[in-house]
């Protein structure tokens, strides 16, 4: 159900076209809630539907034109709602750590090319969120509540990148028969 919360929360920072929407979640909302353009439409029109939202009236109406929406009162209530909703954590899913317990059943034939792989990718990621801080949120702009928790979100992903460097990391000393510690 968060799909449509995400939406509101972009809807309410800023009223935006679909396409909009789309490439802002690329850019921010999507490093953590990820979306097609497919479901972003969908869930759009259903907002639309539920009266959450509306297509702001186009200056010149033409065909075709792109319809940008904005977020109405029950909307805006509906995510207050939501926030202050009590929320259990969700139980981990992560395809890599179940083929890792595969692998020892079955075998680590060519495992540790995977999490080298994986490593790779995650301090890469680590890097572009570490660079975002430095563009987006330098120490004088954090004057609002609104910068400082939207730093908050940011550094959650960061700390979680550095969880998965750490561990990998140690995974691959496992792999090698190797003390990790030294390489932290």
């Amino acid at each position: 159900m968060s799909l449509p919360h995400a939406i509101l929360t972009a809807l309410l920072e800023k009223p935006s076209s679909g396409l909009e929407l789309t490439r802002r979640f690329d850019r921010s909302i999507g490093y953590f809630w990820s979306a097609t353009h497919q479901q972003i439409y969908r869930e759009l029109g259903k907002l639309e539907q539920a009266g959450h939202i509306r297509a702001l009236p186009a200056p010149v109406p033409s065909r075709g034109q792109k319809k940008e929406y904005e977020v109405l009162p029950a909307g805006r209530t509906e995510l207050a709602d939501w926030v202050r909703r009590s929320e259990d954590p969700k139980p981990i899913r992560d395809a890599l750590l179940l083929r890792l317990r595969a692998a020892a059943v079955v075998g680590t034939e060519g495992f540790a090319d995977e999490l080298r792989r994986h490593l790779s990718l995650h301090r890469a990621q680590l890097e572009e969120y570490r660079g975002m801080e430095e563009r987006q949120f330098p120490a004088e702009r954090r004057t609002t509540e609104a910068d400082r928790l939207r730093h908050l979100v940011l550094r959650g992903g960061i700390e979680l990148e550095r969880f998965w460097t750490a561990w990998l990391t140690e995974a691959l000393a496992e792999f090698d028969g190797r003390d990790h510690r030294a390489d932290c």
